[in-house]
C-alpha cells in the first residue's frame, strides 16, 4: 500500500512538473539592449536625446525574433535603425531596418534568424554620434 501511495505521489509531481514546463516554454522572453545616441556613448544621454532602450521578443514560433522599443505598445528604440544580425549556431546572417513608426505603430522588425545563438547589433542612422546597441540570446 505505501508502494502505491509513493508511486502515485511521484507520477502527480512528475505530471505537475511537465505541465510547468509547458508554460514557462509557451511565453515569450525579452532580452533588453540600450542604443546611447548622446556624444561619446554617454550612458545617461543628453537633454536633447535620451538613452533608447530596446527589446529582443524571442517568439514562441522556432527561428523568428522581433526587435522593437522596451517601453509600453513597443515605443522606446530609435526608429530607422539598423539591425545586423548572426546566428553563431549556423554561420546564417542578415541586415533589417526598424520601421518608421508613423501612424501610431511602434517602431519594430521580424527577423528570420533561425534556432541557434544569435548575436545582434543596433545602431542609428540619425547622427553620427550613437553608439551601438547589442545584445546576444538565444533563439527557440
Amino acid at each position: 500500500m505505501n508502494l502505491l501511495r509513493a508511486l502515485g505521489a511521484c507520477t502527480i509531481a512528475l505530471g505537475i512538473s511537465a505541465s510547468a514546463t509547458a508554460g514557462i516554454a509557451s511565453a515569450a522572453a525579452t532580452v533588453p539592449f540600450q542604443i546611447d545616441p548622446a556624444s561619446f556613448g554617454n550612458p545617461n544621454g543628453s537633454f536633447d536625446v535620451p538613452p533608447s532602450r530596446c527589446v529582443a521578443v524571442l517568439e514562441d514560433r522556432p527561428g523568428i525574433v522581433t526587435i522593437s522599443g522596451g517601453k509600453q505598445d513597443g515605443w522606446g528604440c530609435i526608429i530607422g535603425s539598423e539591425v545586423t544580425w548572426l546566428n553563431l549556431s549556423t554561420g546564417a546572417s542578415g541586415t533589417a531596418w526598424l520601421s518608421d513608426g508613423l501612424n501610431g505603430f511602434p517602431p519594430k522588425t521580424t527577423l528570420n534568424t533561425g534556432s541557434g545563438q544569435v548575436v545582434l547589433t543596433l545602431r542609428s542612422t540619425v547622427g553620427t554620434t550613437t553608439t551601438p546597441g547589442s545584445a546576444t540570446f538565444s533563439v527557440p
